[in-house]
């Protein structure tokens, strides 16, 4: 009986049973030397590492412009918010107002008042207070009319691209009737027809409601043109299709199908067309059909301190105007880099 020959090379027993050791790959946004800690330091780095996790943080977040505004617009909304604990003064209240401190420069000049950082205006309020309080009420008021026309809009925009037949012909003339008329028109024909049905009592009563309804409906022609559009190619397709099929009521399918799809552009509209609400507050406030002179929106106070700028006094008009700019320029570059991230194919 032979034996089979042992084929050549290291035993079994003697070959080295350790498997051969790899250096690993650090992961992206690690620093390679170890400890698991985000490559950089600083808030920013920590941020960038965690919003990998997240694909739309992530491209949100590659662009340090879009990130500036997000942070500007952050801290504008944060402080009006918290405009009553954050203000020095209460511009609403008589007591804290006299008379003799009206039309003081900033306190870095030489006839300043300490108490008042940035001067008061012609009644002797804090400006800096009366800008925090105006941010929040343009705000509110932006905030209320995008919600209001957003509601109507993407409503008439769904019944529009699904129905379509005479209810997408009449909706449609009716938004192109309105596009040929300027945002700021609209608004004043409302707040005219307004103060012509109401008594003047009430209608200074609901100045807020009043002004929340005429710049909603200056601004619901571009949601409802965009949901029509979106609803139009999703009804098309076949989960759509399958939902009919199975008998699912047309009001859910429009709640609970179409709209959770068409959401992306419609995020977009609503973010810059907040800009455009809280301009159109300022420019009907300037104009004297907006918010009242008690109730120190921006608007107000840009209209209060325009008669002193030829005298010199400058502060009265030029911070509330700038504090609206920062506003409105940082909500509409988080507005564009949204656009962008929702829908690449743009920023090519």
């Amino acid at each position: 009986m032979t034996t089979s020959p042992t084929p050549p090379g290291p035993s079994a027993s003697t070959a080295d049973s350790t498997p051969p050791t790899t250096a690993s790959k650090p992961r992206a946004g690690v620093d390679p030397a170890g400890n698991g800690k985000p490559r950089g330091s600083g808030p920013i780095a920590r941020l960038r590492c965690v919003a990998r996790e997240n694909e739309f943080l992530y491209l949100f977040l590659r662009s340090p412009l879009a990130l500036l505004a997000t942070t500007i617009a952050v801290l504008g909304i944060g402080a009006a918010a918290l405009a009553p604990w954050l203000a020095p003064f209460d511009p609403y209240d008589i007591a804290n107002v006299d008379i003799l401190d009206s039309l003081l420069p900033p306190a870095w000049t030489g006839e300043g008042d300490a108490r008042f950082a940035i001067g008061t205006d012609d009644q002797g309020r804090d400006l800096l207070s009366a800008i925090l309080h105006g941010t929040r009420l343009s705000l509110l008021v932006g905030l209320s009319s995008i919600a209001f026309a957003s509601v109507l809009g993407v409503s008439l925009g769904l019944l529009a691209g699904y129905l379509g037949g005479w209810v997408d012909t009449v909706v449609m003339r009716i938004a192109d009737v309105q596009l040929a008329l300027p945002a700021i028109l609209t608004a004043l024909l409302v707040d005219g027809i307004a103060r012509g049905i109401l008594p003047r009592e009430t209608h200074d009563e609901l100045m807020l409601v009043v002004l929340t309804v005429a710049i909603g409906l200056s601004l619901w022609v571009n949601f409802a043109r965009t949901a029509r559009a979106s609803t139009f190619v999703e009804r098309q397709k076949e989960y759509v299709q399958a939902a009919e099929v199975m008998g699912v009521h047309p009001v859910r399918i429009l709640l609970s199908h179409i709209l959770p799809n068409i959401l992306g552009p419609l995020l977009v509209i609503l973010t810059i067309d907040l800009a455009v609400a809280v301009l159109l507050e300022a420019t009907l406030s300037f104009l004297g059909v907006g918010l009242p002179q008690t109730e120190p929106s921006l608007g107000v106070l840009i209209a209060n301190g325009y008669e002193y700028m030829l005298s010199g006094r400058y502060w009265i008009s030029v911070f509330p105007g700038l504090a609206l700019l920062l506003t409105i320029v940082s909500i509409n570059l988080v507005g564009d880099r949204l656009r962008d991230v929702l829908n690449p194919r743009l920023s090519k």
